[in-house]
């Protein structure tokens, strides 16, 4: 096992003193070919070029000596003292750290990052990475090969948002651009890069409390009344009924919910202040506009679909929750073919339900239905305003995690 482990984090400025006297005193020293190039890596030091970094680290646990690893900015912010210090490993690691290329980027940017969503970008994550893009005004995104900005362009399609891309910061290659994102899949960008994506105008007024979206914002509660989405709800919309839909959909940060046949946009905009990305499907376009009117109420990015489910829904990207409004068996049996993790719709009759709830076993979900009954009740005489009765039909893939 290594003696130590110092994990040093680089950002194109001179190496501190402590970086400095680790390094003289190593026998190892991982990095990339841009940190193994730096002058001041001991010519003695046995080199190791960091690709994977747990294959790093298992070099380094079976070292006899004196290592130091170094990576690119706060090597604890998204870095390798994660993996150095899993318990398989057994290592004691000292950490001198350095300014983290987001910090870096959004200094470039001239901009404040403490209201600023920060995710990493790969293969198996650029999906969800460009799901909190789709649903927040300010993301820095950590990139890598093949989830770089064409991509994040690319999956953005419909949803215009301005990239800052930082490229190679810290080295004499360093250069910022700004593009849109239609345009960032014109270019070919150097490794590494991070990307600023802003989807709407940038505040200038006091900063909050908390760093990221602040969990706060907005009205408190949920399934809130009618007259907070600026009238009457959609056909077969209900507040308890909104409420339980949410409930079993759960939707988050990182996923995309559709909402097909969104109506008022009750739903969409509260699925969107969970921090999820939506995209509100419905076929008339006045409803469309009244959806958009609410985002802006509530402060919540999404996106309006104007179109007729089942077809509309053929070039949509692939959701992870679906909210079926309206359109029936036909609809769901549609959602259904491209596998989201779970689904809701409702029905008014019980033929109905057994058809979707049939529909959805043979796609091979978990279907649970309820009778949902909710009167609501005049307080100052405690008589009866108004009944609804739906089934709340929901199904989940067994297979995937729910």
């Amino acid at each position: 096992m290594a003696d130590r482990v110092t994990v040093i984090g680089w950002d194109g400025s001179p190496l501190t003193a402590a970086a400095r006297s680790a390094l003289a005193a190593a026998t190892l020293v991982a990095g990339a070919a841009h940190h193994l190039a730096l002058t001041e890596v001991p010519a003695t030091a046995e080199r190791v070029r960091l690709g994977s970094v747990a294959l790093g680290a298992r070099r380094i646990a079976a070292h006899r000596g004196t290592a130091v690893v170094l990576a690119d900015g706060d090597p604890g912010f998204f870095g390798v003292v994660r993996t150095l210090r899993a318990p398989e490993y057994g290592l004691e690691v000292e950490v001198v750290p350095a300014v983290s290329p987001v910090a870096t980027a959004f200094a470039r940017a001239g901009m404040a990052w403490d209201d600023a969503q920060v995710v990493v970008a790969h293969p198996r994550t650029l999906r969800r990475a460009v799901n909190v893009c789709r649903a927040h005004t300010k993301v820095a995104v950590l990139t890598s090969p093949g989830a770089g900005p064409a991509e994040l362009g690319l999956l953005l399609d419909g949803v215009h948002r301005t990239f800052v891309i930082c490229e190679e910061l810290g080295t004499e290659r360093e250069q910022v651009s700004v593009v849109t994102s239609e345009n960032a899949a014109d270019h070919t960008w150097r490794d590494p890069n991070v990307v600023i994506v802003i989807g709407g105008p940038v505040s200038a007024a006091d900063g909050g409390w908390i760093a990221g979206r602040d969990p706060g914002a907005g009205p408190r509660g949920w399934a809130l009344p009618a007259e907070e989405y600026g009238g009457g709800l959609g056909e077969g919309e209900t507040d308890l009924l909104r409420a339980a839909q949410i409930a079993r959909l759960g939707p988050r940060t990182g996923d995309l919910v559709w909402d097909i046949g969104a109506g008022s946009g009750a739903f969409a905009v509260e699925a969107a202040r969970c921090g999820a990305a939506v995209i509100a499907v419905d076929r008339r376009p006045d409803n469309c506009a009244r959806i958009e009117a609410a985002a802006r109420r509530f402060g919540v990015q999404l996106q309006t679909v104007h179109g007729t489910a089942p077809h509309i829904l053929e070039n949509l990207p692939e959701p992870d929750v679906v909210r079926v409004g309206g359109g029936g068996v036909a609809v769901v049996s549609a959602v259904a073919d491209r596998r989201p993790r779970r689904v809701v719709a409702h029905a008014a009759t019980r033929d109905e339900a057994e058809l979707i709830g049939r529909d959805l076993t043979e796609h091979g979900y978990d279907v649970e239905c309820a009778l949902l009954q909710s009167v609501q009740l005049d307080t100052r005489a405690w008589t009866e305003k108004e009944r609804s009765v739906a089934f709340l039909l929901s199904g989940h893939l067994p297979e995937r995690s729910p």
